[in-house]
């Protein structure tokens, strides 16, 4: 590589790692990517619609990598509910994510029929989908190409708006949850203007798994995974491990690695051993209100450009009602 090009891409460090995720024709993106999701999992998967029964209106503010030049920002909302005695969660999520040159924005609506097994009510399984629509685009201006003119990169700013789908399928009891999911499903389908240098959202797949481990009225423990992939890059496997106190504050903490479980087409590339530690805290005032932060911290060369990534979360419960289990009982 060219001396200068080394340079430039060093102070702009996240068109490097765009590109790696993209890949050299910048065809594909990677999901805007959160730390808090095990107390909102609708943002991996749609079965998650009307879990919480009420109506329940969530945000998430994520600063990623904060110090770099062109670092990810993404802001989150989305509300769901169940309808139909319950037999029906309902949710709607939006998102904008700006990393460098890249944009993006979507908004996502979805279905899930929540079916009880046993006699339980509270043991479900959930099948959802979810349809909306992406528009990601691309500013040429913020490349800064070293030869001055690349024909490849856009005079300007490009965008496309594209339909997406999601599907996943949720099983939840009083004690454990378990999850398989994907999104982006027909993105690429639609995608036919190829003249257009947008990076579009590859499809993702999920897996995640956990339990509560009550070991007495004050104290539970909440052991999760989430297995991410979109079947090119590096999958992600996070391991997390949270503590609530007196059904009212959470501690947690995480550690986010690579996972190579099988060959990739890039199986050097320097995001395969990229690695990560988490800690989050999440106060419920009342029985209506969430806050949530969490800090990650990278442990790999990454750590020496930035100041780690910050997250804030809001969630809000629009309607109690006397059937429906407090705030804090909503564990998954």
């Amino acid at each position: 590589m060219h001396p200068l090009t080394r340079i430039r891409l060093t102070k702009h460090l996240l068109i490097l790692l765009a590109c790696i995720l993209c890949g050299t024709t910048l065809k594909a993106q990677q999901n805007a990517q959160y730390s808090q999701y095990t107390f909102n999992g609708l943002f991996i998967n749609p079965a998650y619609a009307g879990y919480k029964q009420d109506f329940y209106i969530h945000s998430f503010y994520r600063s990623q990598w904060t110090g770099l030049n062109g670092a990810p920002q993404n802001l989150s909302l989305s509300v769901d509910g169940a309808v139909n005695d319950k037999k029906v969660g309902l949710g709607l999520q939006m998102l904008t994510d700006v990393v460098g040159a890249q944009s993006l924005f979507s908004a996502t609506a979805s279905y899930a029929y929540r079916l009880q097994i046993g006699s339980n009510e509270n043991s479900r399984l959930c099948l959802g989908i979810g349809l909306g629509f992406i528009q990601a685009g691309l500013d040429g201006t913020k490349l800064n190409p070293i030869d001055g003119f690349d024909p490849s990169i856009p005079q300007g700013r490009v965008s496309n708006i594209l339909p997406t789908g999601r599907a996943g399928i949720l099983y939840t009891n009083d004690d454990v949850f378990i999850g398989i999911a994907s999104d982006n499903l027909i993105t690429k389908v639609f995608n036919k203007d190829y003249t257009l240098k947008v990076p579009l959202p590859q499809p993702h797949y999920y897996f995640n798994a956990g339990a509560i481990l009550k070991t007495n009225a004050d104290v539970k423990i909440k052991p999760s995974v989430l297995f991410k992939t979109d079947l090119h890059g590096p999958a992600s496997l996070d391991l997390n491990t949270s503590i609530l106190l007196n059904e009212q504050i959470w501690l947690g903490a995480a550690y986010r690695t690579a996972a190579p479980f099988y060959n990739k087409l890039n199986p050097d590339a320097p995001l395969q051993k990229s690695n990560a530690i988490l800690g989050l805290v999440e106060f419920m005032p009342n029985q209506n209100i969430r806050i949530g932060y969490a800090f990650d911290f990278s442990l790999s060369k990454l750590s020496n450009y930035s100041y780690g990534s910050h997250e804030i979360s809001l969630g809000i419960f629009l309607r109690r009602s006397k059937t429906t289990p407090n705030t804090a009982k909503c564990y998954f």
